[in-house]
């Protein structure tokens, strides 16, 4: 009698699928619950009687500073208002740009193209030469790519101060004109939607638990400069996380809001400004390389496992990999509607392809690591 050997590699597939499926049911379940916790920004805050600094970088912005400027002037329920913008060594017209707004509020700083001081990086540099600058009891820090609803400062503001806080981070809404970055651009909400825990994070202020977008802060004057401001992070890449970081380490309260309905942003207008972009600091998102490795191999197996179950020949690993794989499309879906992702107006099949999306945003993880090793990281033209 002849025994055939045990196939255990449908086992061992099936076992693995299994794993990740439950795995990434879990957190489309964690997701729907953090979206139930998330605050967003009001559209019908009340008026703001104290003084605010909107204060905003521009290195070559030609063509996004004019209507980030004139929205930032066209802040309705603010009665002292102050903008103050950064011409950072620009060699595009941003300069001419800033100089033919006129209005008695805004103040325009022309910078030259200098390198920034030994331990700083150019944005901490140029937020830090801003706020030198701003006369406000609240500071608004504001990309020069922000699009912003006549009320976004106010409804920051009113919950700033309803809550007690010293830094509220607003993510504004993430527009992707390409398919390459609507592959990648909205897995910056969905990251930290997914898998930091708002509620507690905003309960215990754990420095652990930060998730910050750079692109608009909204600070208590006066916790800002007791943490030293941006020389508290001079020399960090991913500085919004680090600021705060600095102000929770120091005592003070600061929460991640949903700004999609009052902000927007095109980060990118091309697909390789994208991936020069994400490259120059997604070799820090984790810490380390270690990091990086555990973190990236985790969202890789959790996402991409089950969609290659789908195509196994034994039907229950097909059947968990359709579960793991609806989870993640799910959990997408579930960030999409709620933070305005273009896909869900367009109707487009953008969440389907999740799976990809990782994969993408892994490759970008290991192509910054090479740039980092290799020193050749650049963002407007300086190294970072």
């Amino acid at each position: 009698m002849v025994v055939a050997p045990l196939d255990t590699a449908p086992v061992v597939s099936r076992s693995l699928v299994r794993a990740a499926s439950l795995v990434a049911l879990g957190l489309t379940a964690h997701t729907a619950y953090n979206l139930t916790r998330l605050r967003s920004l009001s559209t019908t805050a009340p008026d703001v009687a104290e003084s605010v600094s909107i204060l905003i970088p521009a290195r070559n912005e030609a063509r996004n500073v004019e209507q980030t400027v004139r929205d930032a002037l066209g802040q309705t329920g603010i009665e002292k208002l102050q903008v103050v913008v950064l011409d950072d060594g620009s060699t595009d017209g941003t300069g001419a740009i800033l100089d033919a707004i006129h209005d008695p509020r805004l103040t325009v700083i022309h910078a030259p193209d200098d390198s920034p001081p030994d331990g700083w990086l150019g944005k901490p540099w140029a937020c830090a030469r801003l706020a030198e600058r701003a006369s406000g009891s609240v500071l608004v820090f504001l990309d020069a790519d922000v699009r912003l609803d006549p009320g976004a400062v106010a409804g920051g503001i009113h919950l700033l101060r309803s809550l007690g806080l010293d830094l509220l981070a607003p993510y504004p809404r993430i527009d992707a004109p390409t398919p390459l970055q609507r592959l990648v651009q909205p897995l910056v909400p969905w990251s930290w939607a997914t898998t930091v825990p708002l509620g507690w994070a905003e309960a215990s202020q754990w420095s652990s638990l930060s998730a910050a977008n750079g692109q608009f802060l909204v600070f208590d004057a006066g916790a800002y400069h007791r943490i030293d401001g941006h020389a508290a992070v001079s020399a960090e890449v991913l500085e919004d996380i680090a600021l705060m970081r600095a102000i929770r380490t120091a005592g003070g309260r600061a929460i991640t809001a949903d700004g999609s309905g009052v902000a927007s942003c095109r980060m990118y207008a091309t697909d390789q400004e994208m991936v020069d972009g994400y490259t120059k600091s997604l070799w820090d998102a984790f810490g380390s390389l270690a990091g990086s490795v555990i973190a990236t191999s985790f969202l890789v197996c959790t996402y991409t496992l089950p969609a290659v179950g789908l195509v196994s020949r034994d039907v229950r690993t097909r059947r968990w990999g359709a579960l793991g794989y609806t989870a993640g499309v799910i959990g997408r879906e579930l960030v999409a509607r709620r933070t305005g992702e273009p896909c869900v107006t367009r109707g487009a099949p953008d969440p389907l392809a999740h799976p990809v999306s990782i994969a993408a945003f892994a490759a970008l993880t290991g192509l910054s690591w090479k740039r980092h090793r290799a020193g050749t990281k650049q963002w407007k033209g300086r190294p970072v």
